[in-house]
């Protein structure tokens, strides 16, 4: 490939994922627990993409308003997690008295796990409202909508803390956002007053420090851990050694969860907008194709392979660190852990089969 060949930062290998699909069957069937379906066209492509990689039932954090839509298109194979209205301008109310009402219309409409997203920078969005606090998962109005979704007898899913690379950065004012450790006093605390199962997000935000998580799921059975964040994961779990990261899902098996964080939207299929603050990450079908089944193969490769190279998704966390280093263009190495088929089998489908069978009716 020259140097002048133009590079999508979710394609930078210029790989024929659909061709590369057909002759890469899973292990079994995968269900992934974690990502955000929007739009008609997006969720198209979406099933598309799933089914050539083997994906059979997918989770989506899909807006309420948006949920029959994605059903019609998706069929039976896909559940809702609920969530807030981001987009309510009144944030106390979409976040207390009218998250509790969301949560249950989603129930209404078959969903059995509540999102409770707790990214430190959360706080900047409550501190626009005048509460710096609101977002946080020991917040009391919080704990007033997880009354609400326990007595409707639903687990909980959350997203602690961000890559340590944004500590670095983004949060290095610990006075405002707190340190990385500071992040888990809350949840550890609540998982011992709400005891249903938990499923904290992004390999529970720490992909980086397994001894930390050992130490999590040790302490809180009702703890299971999600494999979603696609960039993440490969820059992290790649610098871990085969043998520490087998050793791990093998203790732990059974409570580590496959998941993408795929987000689609309709806006992957058109041209920019002009003046637009964020660059697209995709502008047309072939685009959105490769951003969605970008996501499956760099896992799968990470998961099931022994591959070792560069990953074909541009990650500019290397950037964010060491702008003098890296582009907007620069991906991490990509180092496949060859897992046994008896630990993928669990991972990719029966962890989350038997966690979430309740919400199979």
């Amino acid at each position: 490939m020259s140097d002048s060949t133009p590079r999508h930062p979710a394609n930078l290998l210029q790989l024929d994922y659909l061709e590369l699909s057909r002759n890469w069957p899973p292990p079994v069937p995968i269900v992934d627990v974690h990502t955000h379906l929007n739009g008609t066209e997006a969720v198209r492509c979406y099933r598309d993409v799933a089914a050539a990689y083997g994906i059979t039932r997918t989770y989506s954090m899909t807006p309420l308003p948006q949920v029959e839509t994605v059903r019609e298109i998706m069929g039976d194979r896909v559940r809702f997690i609920a969530t807030p209205d981001f987009m309510n301008p009144d944030r106390q109310f979409a976040h207390g008295k009218g998250f509790q009402e969301r949560i249950k219309a989603f129930h209404q409409l078959g969903s059995r796990i509540v999102k409770f997203w707790a990214a430190p920078r959360g706080r900047d969005y409550g501190e626009e409202c005048g509460d710096r606090h609101l977002l946080d998962l020991g917040h009391p109005q919080r704990r007033a909508v997880m009354d609400t979704a326990a007595e409707l007898g639903m687990m909980f899913m959350t997203h602690i803390a961000d890559p340590d690379t944004w500590f670095q950065t983004r949060y290095s004012d610990a006075s405002f956002y707190g340190t990385k450790p500071q992040q888990y006093e809350p949840l550890e605390r609540l998982l011992d007053i709400y005891t249903q199962p938990w499923i904290a997000a992004h390999m529970g935000g720490w992909p980086s420090n397994l001894g930390m998580l050992d130490g999590l799921l040790d302490r809180h059975e009702n703890l299971y851990l999600d494999t979603s964040a696609t960039k993440w994961m490969v820059r992290e779990l790649s610098k871990q050694p085969r043998e520490e990261f087998i050793a791990f899902l093998t203790r732990w098996k059974g409570r580590i969860l496959f998941g993408s964080d795929i987000v689609t939207r309709d806006e992957h299929f058109a041209p920019p907008e002009e003046n637009s603050d964020m660059p697209p990450q995709a502008t047309s079908p072939e685009e959105a194709w490769d951003l969605y089944a970008s996501r499956y193969w760099a896992l799968r490769s990470l998961f099931e392979s022994d591959y070792e190279g560069p990953s074909p998704i541009a990650d500019p966390d290397l950037m964010l660190v060491d702008p003098t280093k890296y582009g907007p263009l620069d991906s991490p190495m990509l180092c496949g852990k060859a897992v046994p088929e008896n630990l993928l089998q669990t991972v990719y489908h029966d962890a989350a089969m038997s966690l979430l069978e309740s919400d199979q009716d």
